[in-house]
């Protein structure tokens, strides 16, 4: 399941630098890119993008975002979800994206704070979650545990 998975990969980062600062804040984070039940890869080679990139347009996805946070003699976990939708990518727009090098690394082979924002019909959620962090929902958890979390 992609849900379980983002929350046990932010949760594995959690605990091995929680064990080296054990008096440390310390945030932990994941993004799983899903279609269905099918995660896709952090892109790392253009054919993994281009796959991404042909199985995305046209319907919507899931940027699922697990977040853990220790802190406090306090552990804390949060699973955030965001619906995408991409139009129908045409072949140039593939191409061109795929020239910019932006889906380096990227899950689901794209960056929706830069070129890939144009891909976007539809999105309901978080957009930082997209982005790589949901800045609204680690904050709340923040709070939760007793820190101040300032807008500015």
């Amino acid at each position: 399941m992609p849900r379980a998975y983002a929350l046990r990969v932010a949760s594995a980062k959690l605990e091995v630098v929680a064990a080296r600062h054990p008096e440390a804040l310390v945030l932990a984070a994941d993004s799983v890119v899903a279609v269905g039940r099918r995660i896709l890869p952090k892109a790392e080679r253009e054919e993994e993008a281009r796959a991404c990139l042909g199985l995305l347009s046209g319907r919507r996805h899931k940027v699922l975002g697990g977040v853990a946070i220790a802190a406090k003699g306090c552990l804390r976990t949060r699973l955030v979800e965001t619906t995408v939708r991409f139009k129908r990518l045409e072949s140039r727009e593939v191409d061109a994206y795929i020239g910019s090098g932006e889906w380096q690394g990227k899950a689901g082979g794209y960056a929706i704070q830069g070129r890939a924002a144009t891909f976007v019909s539809f999105l309901s959620g978080s957009y930082s979650n997209v982005v790589g962090l949901p800045l609204f929902e680690t904050a709340v958890v923040l709070r939760s545990i007793g820190f101040e979390v300032r807008s500015s």
